[in-house]
């Protein structure tokens, strides 16, 4: 019986300090990002969001890395010119890992659509260096990412590719072209279609997972 009340007792406290450290974190991190990104998923009563912030709030102001980027960013990320990279606040998780590489410096954009997964060390290029002139660039090209798609580890996108819904890369795979229709697996250097996904059986597992939670919220 004690055993019952000391465990309904620590769920209790833990559950004030997590709420405490929400709020303490709502009154303080938008002095230093933009409140348009702290909401969504990974921060409506959910504590990851505000972690990364405390994180990101030691790494990213006060040292320094990605100071620039106005949202919650890994220091172990490179991101380039943010005005032109462009994703729903739900999926800020994928600026959170290692190794990432959003290269956009001259003004190509970067579009990541809803629900989209990038795994760690994936680059994103928009431009290339001239082949002629190593110190100059060619003209940017836009990458576009539809929705609910799925870039493995160690992947790269290079200028110019659009992908379209539930493309899914394999790790290590270098796409060097546009695969628009979606709803195929793609890998391989250069990246070629492996296979295309059945959309009814992508139909019924959504069905499935319908009301379902994506995530703990504490």
């Amino acid at each position: 019986m004690m055993e019952l009340v000391d465990g309904g007792y620590s769920k209790r406290m833990r559950l004030f300090i997590h709420r405490i450290f929400i709020l303490l974190s709502k009154l303080m991190m938008p002095l230093f990002f933009n409140n348009e990104f702290l909401k969504g998923r990974w921060f409506d009563n959910n504590i990851e969001g505000w972690k990364w912030c405390w994180r990101s709030l030691l790494f990213q102001k006060l040292l320094g890395k990605n100071r620039h980027v106005p949202y919650p960013v890994s220091h172990n990320n490179i991101i380039g010119k943010t005005d032109n990279i462009f994703f729903n606040v739900n999926d800020i998780n994928n600026f959170q890992h290692m190794g990432c590489y959003f290269q956009n410096w001259s003004g190509g954009r970067i579009v990541i659509g809803e629900g989209t997964y990038i795994a760690p060390n994936v680059g994103l290029i928009t431009e290339n260096h001239n082949a002629y002139d190593l110190d100059a660039h060619d003209e940017p090209k836009d990458i576009i990412i539809g929705k609910n798609c799925w870039i493995g580890m160690n992947a790269v996108i290079l200028p110019g590719v659009i992908l379209g819904d539930r493309t899914i890369i394999g790790a290590g795979a270098v796409v060097t072209k546009s695969f628009k229709e979606g709803y195929c697996i793609i890998g391989g250097v250069p990246a070629k279609k492996i296979k295309d996904l059945e959309k009814e059986l992508l139909s019924n597992a959504n069905k499935t997972e319908k009301g379902a939670s994506r995530l703990a919220i504490f």
